[in-house]
């Protein structure tokens, strides 16, 4: 992966620390290694760490903390499907943000929006209308949770609607062979030829080599794009932390209102306690997210009434 252009040094983030934190969308740490070395060419930076949500990013924050007095950017990576990413994110950070750490940690925006998702597949869906007007499209990402996917289909949707004429199909991966069978769906369509597009941060996709008819489009950003967003991420939140603002608190409502709809009412565990607002997490502790689409009980699915007859 090539660097972005080099960024001057300027007072307050040129000591700096940054982590990126990874979910689904594919933004693991082997898969963000190169986009560190390019962050190292572009920044003066006192360390850059590919870490996950949760315990790992409460360690690797701490570590940036205790070696030395400059601030520590946190980038969560993701392209906007992975509200709860960002949500968990800022309640690790909000642990380690008190005593000695005030004014030391900045919560960047997260990498990318849905709105930025789709502008990069349609310049894929157009590159490929050139190439191969007959190929569809197929945007595959790992499986996640059913709002999340549900996401990338309206994203596949908007893509398909004002792209450049193909047809633009999903395939979520979770096991062995869902590519196989998002691409046999493809077929049954009426495409013999298929492009895989990856919904994330994937660089590669070896199951493609083994399907006929199949190419695999590669990353949706080159190494010096991804760099560059990224830089202007860091480089963004440490200017808010000069002001004042390390974007923890408004970050804690990422996921507000995302996964099934609940209420709090008249349920003692939720509870908030004095001085707490609505949207803090309820008892969190650092490291263990409190997911609104996993910890809370799922409604019961509504009872179908009749309607009466219209004779």
């Amino acid at each position: 992966m090539s660097g972005a252009d080099r960024v001057e040094p300027r007072s307050g983030w040129e000591a700096c620390s940054v982590a990126l934190v990874g979910g689904h969308e594919g933004a693991d740490p082997a898969t963000l290694r190169p986009l560190l070395g390019a962050l190292r060419g572009a920044l003066d930076l006192r360390g850059a760490t590919a870490t996950e949500p949760g315990w790992p990013l409460h360690r690797v924050v701490r570590a940036a903390l205790a070696d030395g007095e400059g601030p520590v950017a946190v980038v969560p990576m993701t392209w906007g499907r992975d509200p709860v990413l960002v949500a968990d994110t800022a309640k690790t950070l909000r642990w380690l943000s008190a005593g000695p750490a005030a004014g030391r940690l900045a919560l960047c925006d997260p990498f990318g929006k849905p709105d930025h998702l789709v502008t990069v597949v349609r310049a894929a869906a157009r590159e490929w209308a050139g190439r191969r007007p007959r190929a569809a499209m197929l945007l595959a990402a790992e499986a996640a949770n059913p709002f999340d996917d549900a996401e990338l289909h309206r994203l596949a949707h908007l893509v398909r609607t004002h792209g450049a004429g193909q047809e633009v199909g999903v395939g979520l991966l979770e096991q062995d062979g869902d590519l196989a069978r998002a691409v046999d769906r493809m077929r049954r369509l009426g495409h013999d030829e298929v492009v895989v597009v990856p919904a994330g941060f994937a660089d590669a996709c070896p199951e493609t080599e083994d399907l006929d008819g199949v190419t695999f489009h590669g990353p949706l950003l080159s190494g010096r794009a991804a760099a560059r967003t990224t830089v202007e991420r860091i480089v963004g939140g440490i200017h808010r932390l000069g002001h004042g603002e390390d974007g923890i608190e408004p970050a804690l409502q990422a996921d507000h209102g995302h996964g099934y709809a609940h209420s709090h009412a008249g349920d003692l565990a939720h509870q908030h306690g004095p001085g707490q607002a609505p949207g803090q997490a309820h008892g969190d502790v650092p490291g263990s997210p409190h997911q609104h689409t996993e910890h809370h009980d799922r409604p019961a699915a509504p009872t179908l009434v009749p309607l009466p007859s219209r004779t």
